[in-house]
Parts: structure tokens; sequence; C-alpha cells
């Protein structure tokens, strides 16, 4: 049986997939466009492809005798990924599945029609669609593209006559020729994430989210586990989750959702059929005493797994960010390695002199931090203590 293992995409994201499938012993096949992407340097081979070239991935695929293919973090090479599970039988995302999850506008139709419980919507191609609908759903609502994930092209809007600079905000990220409008729902914002394996849930975690809040909406920028949900609410997230895998298609892989709760009712703005970002499957790991990483890597391959948890250890992690750009003038390598010791994981994404990007949405991280915790509180001095062995200007 072949190990080869491909995996799309050499950012940031991708890094703790490709080094722990590197520890299973695969030989691991890291696809990206070229660029400076921490993942090339630690991969056993690289494939400069665009990873929603999909055609192009197949093609490689087949000629490299893969046992399987996986992301985590990104949903832009969820459609490679189906299409290469689809053609060669892998266990994995259907190309179906796929199609359903990376475009809202799809998504939205499916979970209206199967029942899943969601925000007020309308598909729009103008500016002049836009009013309509914002007219038609009333305030407060937010735009948003169709085809990207880390909060971006998502604007909230409160009046008419902020409709026009939404627009056209949006319509410079997208690659779409459509948008959404949006009901914004108003309720406490958690995430969940699951494990799909046979048309069910055979993990489900609902999780808090620290978020940050920018200019025109929120961005998550780290999690809290667990998410204390009364019996009622825990009931209709499984349920909620349930609909999302019927009207997806979605099995074999990992789900991830942005929700909010109302009372005991919760409303999915959003699902995603990979594992979440921001420190999410190091939290799954330390919460339940398991190894999500390789556990998906080897959902991925057809093996055999087990997602029952372990323990319950509260938990929390927050990406490190800066609010104006700035420079890196040196790490505090001492205090790095004090934090280490104390159980808690700090890491930054930048070499000494490198120019960091003021937070805007979930690729502005300059870092990440996580460790066994039970208090906000005690959690924000850790997180400000791992931000101060960054010394700036």
């Amino acid at each position: 049986m072949t190990n080869n293992l491909m995996i799309l995409g050499a950012g940031i994201y991708q890094v703790p997939l490709i080094k722990k499938a590197k520890e299973l012993g695969y030989h691991t096949i890291v696809v990206s466009y070229p660029g400076p992407y921490p993942g090339f340097d630690i991969a056993d081979e690289a494939l400069y492809l665009d990873t929603t070239d999909a055609s192009s991935i197949l093609g490689a695929a087949e000629k490299l005798n893969i046992a399987g293919i996986c992301t985590t973090g990104t949903d832009v090479a969820m459609g490679s990924i189906g299409l290469v599970n689809d053609t060669l039988g892998l266990s994995g995302i259907s190309g179906q599945a796929a199609l359903v999850l990376t475009d809202k506008s799809v998504m939205k139709k499916r979970f209206a029609e199967a029942g899943v419980r969601t925000a007020a919507f309308e598909k729009i191609y103008s500016m002049d669609e836009a009013i309509a609908a914002f007219r038609k759903i009333g305030p407060p609502c937010v735009i948003k593209v169709t085809d990207k994930s880390g909060s971006r092209g998502i604007i909230r809007v409160d009046s008419e006559d902020e409709i026009p600079g939404a627009y056209a905000d949006a319509m410079k990220v997208t690659n779409k020729e459509y948008l959404l409008v949006e009901k914004c729902i108003i309720g406490h914002e958690i995430g969940i994430d699951a494990f799909v394996s046979g048309g069910r849930p055979v993990l489900l975690l609902p999780h808090d989210k620290l978020v940050y809040r920018g200019r025109s909406t929120t961005v998550p920028v780290g999690h809290i586990f667990p998410y204390e949900a009364s019996p009622a609410l825990y009931d209709d997230i499984k349920e909620q989750v349930e609909k999302i895998i019927l009207a997806s298609g979605m099995d074999n892989c990992a789900m991830n959702i942005d929700a909010f709760v109302c009372g005991d009712e919760l409303y999915v703005i959003e699902a995603g059929g990979r594992c979440g970002a921001t420190c999410i499957p190091e939290l799954i790991s330390m919460y339940g005493g398991i190894d999500y990483y390789g556990l998906m890597i080897k959902a991925a391959c057809g093996l055999p797994t087990d997602f029952s948890l372990r323990t319950a250890v509260p938990c929390m992690a927050s990406l490190l960010y800066v609010t104006k750009e700035c420079r890196v003038v040196s790490y505090d390598s001492d205090k790095i390695s004090a934090l280490r010791d104390r159980g808690i994981f700090v890491s930054f994404d930048y070499a000494e002199g490198a120019l960091l990007p003021a937070m805007h949405n979930g690729t502005d991280r300059i870092g990440q931090v996580y460790a066994p915790c039970s208090s906000a509180s005690e959690f924000e001095k850790i997180r400000a203590e791992a931000l101060s062995a960054c010394h700036m200007e």
C-alpha cells in the first residue's frame, strides 16, 4: 500500500498537519502555488500548483498513486479534494458536498430546503438588488461574499446609505459575480466542530469563541473548550448538525460550523467540510485527549479511526495579532521557553525584521497561543504574556 499523502496548502494552518503526517510515516506531497510558505520547507515533496486547479491536482494524484488527500483550515481547496476522492475512490468529502459547502449561496439554499435554521438571505447581482434585499430583510444585515473564509468580505450594514460602500468592498474580494445579503443574527456567537462518518457525527464539540471586533464585523480569533450548552440546546445543536449533513451530503470528513445561540436555539451561519482554524485541532486534541490531526489523516487514507474522547480538559486558544502595522525587532526565546515549561504553547509566524499586518481578518495572525485554562481572565493574561515575547516597533 502506498504511503503517499497529498496535502493541499502550504500555509501556517497546514504546517501541523504536514508535521503529523511525517510523524506517522507518510511521504508528504504538499501542493500550493509558489510562494514563501512554510509548509514547503518541511514537506518531503512540493508541487507548485494552484489548489483550486482540480484537474491538474487530479492528474498529479493519479501519477503519484496517493493513499489520501486532505487539508485543514481552508475552504478553497475542497473542490479539488472532492474531485480526487470521487475519481480515485478515496475516503473523504465528495465533489458534490464540497461544492455545496464552498459556495455560500448554494449552501444557504440547501440549508433552507433541508430545514436548517439559518438567517434570511437573498442572492444579489447588483447594487440595486442589494438595496432591494436590504429593504426586504430589514436591518441589520450583512453583505457577504460566497467564496472566501476567515471573515473576509463580510460587512455589516445598518442603514441603506451604507450599502454602496459595503457592496463595492465585497466585490473587490470575491471571484464571483454575485453576493449575499443576509439578516444579521443578534445572539451569542459559537463554533461547532464535528467529524462525520457513516453519515452521522461521531465527534460533536461546540465551543465558545473569542472575537476581535473590527470596523465592520467581528473576527473569530480564538476558542474556549468546552461550551456549556443546556441539554435542550445541545439536542438542538445535534439536530441542526444532522440536517447540515443531510443538506450537503458530506461524509468521511471534518465539519466546522459558525453559528449563533438565541435562547435554546441554534442559528447556523455557515458550515465547512474541513476542520476549523485558529488552533481548533490543537484544542480538540488537548480537551479530548485524542490526536485530532492524526485521526483526520487516517480517515483520509481510509484507515480505522476512533473519535471517542478520553479526557475533558478545559482549554483556550487565541491568535496573536496587532491592531497597527509594526515590525518585529526580536523574540524573547527565554520567555517563550518558560511559557512552554508551564504547558503554554506559543509560536510566532514571522521572522525578526518582518513587517506585521494590522488585524482585519483571520489571515492577519502573527502567531498563536493555547493552554489548559478554565478562566477567560486568566487566559487573557496568558495571551498578553505570550504577545510580550515579541518585541516590536
